[in-house]
């Protein structure tokens, strides 16, 4: 992956609109702290292989970026990203690292499902 270039990605999100894709959302950010042993709860989310379709989705901010796509009855927004790449030209993978490197949220869209990944549940 390499630091996000609002514009590149902005182009990318925009071949997807009015599209049937495939959305994956994941943030990780509160299990690091209770590996750590600070006390916090762990808080996270895993969204994978939802198919969706939006009307329009934008990029914005300075970095740390947000992603936001609007559907027909709401929103999907991630917020923290840092890192892209794109897969093949039919998928967009987004990241937000923290600044030792590790994953907090992750965004991706695709033409076709994302294959199951190590010990996922199929």
């Amino acid at each position: 992956m390499e630091p996000i270039q609002k514009d590149k990605v902005q182009t990318i999100i925009e071949s997807f609109a009015n599209c049937e894709v495939f959305l994956h959302i994941e943030t990780t950010d509160g299990s690091y702290a209770v590996l750590r042993g600070e006390r916090s709860i762990s808080v996270g989310a895993f969204v994978r292989n939802v198919p969706i379709r939006f009307e329009r989705g934008s990029i914005a901010g300075e970095g740390p970026y947000r992603v936001g796509l609007k559907l027909a009855h709401g929103w999907v927004y991630a917020e923290g990203l840092t890192d892209w790449e794109a897969g093949e030209q039919t998928q967009l993978l987004l990241a937000g690292h923290d600044h030792e490197g590790r994953l907090s949220v992750a965004f991706q869209l695709s033409a076709t499902p994302f294959s199951h990944g190590k010990g996922e549940v199929q």
